[in-house]
């Protein structure tokens, strides 16, 4: 259902904002943390916090792991 799935992308777009807020980690410094190069780092979580995009699977891994937060979080409401 394409409401559902736009709901979920909303949530995730602010729980990820806030976690990594909280972690007062710059977008470009949560991008090298989870292992983008420096050069695309910023873009990359920009265009998740602002939600255009979301992670594949073994990028969110990587972001719940650095931001210490269960992959669950971003997603349920």
């Amino acid at each position: 259902n394409w409401s559902k799935a736009m709901d979920l992308q909303q949530v995730f777009t602010r729980r990820f904002k806030e976690a990594r807020k909280a972690k007062k980690l710059t977008q470009e410094k949560l991008g090298v943390l989870i292992g983008l190069d420096e050069f695309v780092a910023s873009t990359r979580i920009n265009r998740y916090d602002k939600g255009i995009h979301l992670p594949d699977l073994i990028t969110l891994k990587r972001i719940t792991e650095v931001l210490d937060i269960p992959p669950a979080y971003f997603f349920c409401r």
